[in-house]
């Protein structure tokens, strides 16, 4: 049992190690805020805002609806790298970075 929690452990460590990426030599990753990744990798190739919302819709059995929304800044920045790195979508949400997608090979 105790090498199953320790496998367990190890991967959700290595699953936590690739949810980031790097600018030079300094490590970009989920949770760090807009400043920080601009910082360590320059202004990016193509920049987006929209507003998103999210929320929930509770529904009691007596009838009472309730429901609780906010709104979500959502910024989506695009990193070219050139030719022999992917490029890097990061979707961050009110300053956030919350994903980072791999995408084609730069250009």
């Amino acid at each position: 049992m105790k090498k199953i929690l320790l496998l367990f452990g190890f991967l959700a460590v290595a699953g936590a190690a690739e949810a980031g990426f790097r600018c030079g030599n300094l490590l970009v990753e989920t949770g760090d805020h807009e400043s920080k990744v601009f910082e360590r990798c320059g202004e990016p190739e193509y920049m987006e805002e929209r507003i998103g919302y999210r929320g929930q819709r509770l529904r009691h059995p007596g009838g009472l609806d309730i429901e609780g929304y906010e709104q979500v800044i959502i910024h989506e920045w695009i990193y070219n790298f050139g030719p022999s790195r992917l490029r890097e979508r990061l979707i961050f949400e009110n300053g956030i970075l919350v994903e980072i997608d791999d995408l084609e090979h730069g250009y």
